[in-house]
């Protein structure tokens, strides 16, 4: 993914872009540039980060109330100065930024160059440009008509916007698959990929659909189809504080998260956990229960770590709903043909609700039929609105790369649903029920408590930072869970890093094992406890390294491992929220250190 910002107003549009470049950044980070219109058409890119650009264009001239700013997450082309976008026009006119990945770039590149353009860097929306200039220059149409028209022959996911120096008073914007926000101001417009830049500026927003052309001046926003008709913008009102995008701080967005969790998940239950009539109230899945709990099964689709999230929902339905459920990553399930029936049900898991592998994936079964649930952060987002029924997870905005706060309020969120259908259908006991509610009601106190464990887990990482690789397993609930720290320590440390089921470390894994390799097992007192011991037991044979999340209270393997992370003892279904946490601080400092 990419960040976009964009401005069109009366104020300076440098500072404004540059400031929601920097809160975007988390977008993307191996190069920036900006585009601005004063009399002429000028960029400045940089590779790296933000401030690098910003370090390369001191003491030059950045007046002008129109721009454009992006900052890059490399896909085609090594990042580099030229690869950076903004990318201008072969005429020199244009200028264009873009998230996404156009699929047939090749195809147009190739019919391009026969016709005399000559590519000035290795990126995909450079040929987009391109592309559009030719249809200009060839049709003598306006540039929103040849964007119209490059449109419907560009294969893949966009959001673009385009200024153009002999019309300083318009941007133009498109969007499929990647999200699009619009600022609306007095007399000025903020567009960007999520409502972080926006925030400071305004309330009103519009979010841009798909297949959706945006035509904005300082004082006007219209908003067409490809088919080239008007559409009325739906304005929404932002939730967001600005506290909320800010590091507060702490060090990085990253640790910042990980300490809001009691916070997080508590606004997860809140309005929805009702203990005093011993009931859990969801309205949107409430209204859709008879379709719900009726379902022949249930397909869960989901990139990173939301796949892991839903690979622990499988469990957790299959066992209190006894709904057959398969998790599939979205990326592989839009280019599948899978079999769906009607009255299957599809629960959609993303963070942003812009995950564009996973609206690929839903919008195919939509069409055959099947009822969309939808798990996202995001009001509004696409996801959100392509889905028949849902639930929001409420974790506010999540900066860092890796999700920590989405990830538990996901499993928080996806608990309370399977409660909810298990209760509808009877296939669990009233004791039960309300145990496991009194469980969730605890979980924002009892990771307060593992959160004050940070000065041990903290040294426990310093202890293995000089690791090349690490394994980590889990049986049960707890083999997501693995799964999910294993998926930390690499987005974060760069330490390669695999999950496993612990029963499976047998087959294969166990064959790397030698004293400079750190095992961590996610070892909580569950059903398979007795099991856990017995692998524990075969790394350490091995001379392994073995770092253990456990029960607090839990001697037998407190006295084997070398190294525990004690978390309070919690119910084996709600454990994984409880359980995450400090494989995340693990992953945290042994990636800063």
């Amino acid at each position: 993914m990419c960040g976009i910002v964009a401005y069109i107003g009366h104020r300076q549009a440098y500072p404004v872009i540059l400031k929601g470049l920097k809160r975007l950044e988390y977008r993307g980070y191996d190069s920036a540039g900006i585009a601005l219109i004063n009399h002429s058409l000028k960029l400045y890119k940089k590779r790296g980060k933000v401030v690098n650009l910003e370090e390369s264009v001191l003491g030059q001239q950045v007046d002008g109330s129109v721009g454009i700013g992006h900052t890059r997450w490399a896909t085609h082309g090594e990042p580099s100065d030229r690869n950076a976008h903004p990318h201008r026009s072969s005429n020199g006119k244009l200028a264009m930024i873009h998230n996404g990945i156009i699929e047939n770039y090749a195809l147009l590149k190739q019919e391009l160059i026969k016709k005399g353009y000559r590519f000035q860097s290795d990126t995909d929306p450079e040929v987009l440009l391109y592309f559009i200039e030719d249809i200009q220059k060839k049709n003598g149409s306006s540039l929103e008509e040849a964007l119209r028209i490059a449109l419907k022959r560009v294969v893949g996911a966009y959001v673009i916007v385009l200024v153009d120096e002999d019309n300083p008073d318009t941007l133009l914007a498109a969007r499929k698959g990647s999200p699009l926000v619009i600022g609306i101001g007095k007399g000025e417009h903020f567009l960007a990929s999520d409502a972080s830049p926006i925030v400071e500026y305004t309330r009103e927003v519009v979010y841009v659909n798909d297949y959706e052309i945006a035509i904005i001046k300082p004082d006007e926003l219209v908003l067409k189809n490809l088919g080239n008709e008007r559409q009325t913008p739906y304005i929404q009102q932002l939730d967001l504080e600005l506290a909320a995008i800010e590091k507060g701080g702490y060090d990085h967005f990253m640790l910042k998260e990980i300490f809001e969790q009691p916070q997080t998940i508590h606004d997860c239950l809140r309005g929805r956990l009702d203990m005093a009539n011993k009931m859990i109230t969801m309205p949107g899945i409430e209204k859709n229960m008879e379709l719900i709990k009726n379902a022949n099964r249930i397909l869960i689709v989901a990139c990173g770590t939301s796949w892991h999230a839903g690979l622990e929902a499988e469990y957790i339905i299959e066992e209190l709903c006894r709904i057959p459920v398969e998790v599939e990553y979205a990326s592989e399930f839009r280019y599948r043909n899978p079999v769906i029936h009607p009255g299957d049900m599809i629960i959609a898991i993303s963070q942003s609700g812009e995950t564009a592998d996973t609206i690929v994936a839903i919008e195919k079964a939509k069409e055959q039929g099947a009822i969309i649930l939808g798990v996202v952060n995001v009001v509004g987002s696409s996801i959100a609105r392509l889905s028949h029924a849902g639930a929001y997870t409420h974790a506010g905005p999540e900066i860092g790369v890796a999700s920590t706060k989405a990830f538990t309020a996901q499993l928080t969120v996806l608990t309370m649903i399977a409660l909810m259908i298990a209760k509808e259908k009877g296939t669990i006991s009233g004791e039960r029920y309300l145990h496991l509610l009194n469980q969730l009601n605890e979980l924002p106190e009892k990771v307060s408590k593992v959160l004050e464990n940070v000065d041990l887990i903290k040294q426990v990482a310093l202890r293995y930072v000089g690791a090349s690789d690490a394994l980590f397993l889990g049986r049960g609930y707890n083999f997501p869970i693995a799964l999910e720290g294993a998926l930390k320590l690499k987005e974060i440390s760069y330490i390669h890093a695999e999950g496993y089921p612990a029963a499976e470390m047998k087959h294969g894994p166990i064959a790397l094992v030698e004293e400079t390799l750190p095992v961590v097992f996610v070892a909580t007192k569950d059903a398979s406890h007795e099991k856990i011991v017995s692998n524990i037991q075969e790394i350490k044979a091995r001379k392994g390294k073995v770092i253990a999340v456990i029960t607090e209270g839990d001697h037998i393997i407190q006295g084997m491992a070398d190294d525990v992370l004690p978390v309070p003892e919690t119910d084996e279904i709600v454990a994984p929220v409880i359980n995450t946490i400090p494989l995340q601080l693990l992953a945290y400092y042994m990636g800063v250190d």
